[in-house]
């Protein structure tokens, strides 16, 4: 089978161009067609962070993650609606533009990667919600007992980005065509996110787990991630074990996507 599969040997700017016109589109949709339009990449994260943030220091007796507990949320949260929306996106990535998928040829891998990318995008887009409570917390105690200090660590965050976006296109490539050919992998992926939200490092660390459940906890390959976006302004999160294991998971992943993808392409163009 042609290497098109997950590349496009000899053509990286032709690549390039489709996948920047086919992200731009995406968002182009999403902002153009809804009255909110960009408040919506803001709303999300911030109206989720609201609640838990009420639920776990106004409602219940809170002894997991740090203060100030509204940043150690939306600093986690707005990276995880980005993986979440990719991942619910890869679902649909052939089904949705299948006369599309069929009919031109360029590799089909950017269908998956444009998700990446243009859900990658809103994610840059919502971070003035992360910046505008920093700022306040300047100012105002948002949480009793410490104000937030952006650090050195706030080098790590392009970092996480990367790996995040390595593992992002290694399920990408896994997810889009085994949801072509098994139907009723969509909802059990939906399923399976709803579970991830609480298995990963989200609303506590990982150092809050109990027993062998930490170290269970620290092979969730977004674990080490969270924990990089988290190292500008709690760089006490730092954990190598747990990037370690990240770092080499998004890499398996990745290498099982690219493989997944070139054995399924024939099957998935049949069926599409």
């Amino acid at each position: 089978m042609s290497h098109a599969a997950v590349g496009a040997p000899g053509t990286p700017r032709r690549y390039l161009h489709s996948l920047w016109l086919l992200s731009a589109r995406d968002l182009k949709v999403r902002y153009s067609t809804s009255i909110l339009g960009y408040l919506w990449s803001v709303l999300d994260p911030l109206v989720m962070s609201a609640i838990y943030w009420f639920v776990f220091t106004q409602v219940f007796n809170r002894d997991v993650g740090e203060e100030p507990y509204i940043i150690f949320l939306i600093s986690a949260l707005l990276p995880w609606v980005w993986f979440n929306a990719s991942v619910s996106d890869f679902t649909r990535a052939f089904k949705k533009d299948a006369r599309l998928v069929r009919s031109t040829a360029i590799p089909r891998s950017i269908w998956v990667n444009r998700i990446v990318l243009s859900k990658g995008i809103e994610y840059l887009f919502s971070l003035p919600v992360l910046v505008l409570f920093i700022v306040v917390n300047l100012f105002v105690e948002l949480d009793p007992g410490r104000t937030v200090h952006v650090g050195w660590g706030v080098l790590w965050m392009p970092v996480a980005m990367l790996l995040q976006t390595v593992l992002l296109v290694g399920l990408g490539l896994l997810v889009a065509p085994l949801c072509v050919l098994f139907v009723d992998l969509e909802r059990t992926t939906a399923l399976i996110l709803r579970a991830m939200f609480y298995a990963t490092p989200i609303i506590y660390n990982v150092t809050d787990l109990p027993g062998i459940f930490q170290t269970l906890g620290a092979f969730n390959p977004l674990a080490g991630i969270m924990m990089l976006y988290r190292m500008p302004f709690f760089p006490d999160q730092w954990n190598p074990f747990t990037l370690t294991i990240s770092v080499i998971m998004s890499l398996l992943i990745l290498g099982l996507g690219i493989w997944t993808f070139r054995s399924l392409e024939r099957p998935v163009l049949k069926e599409l």
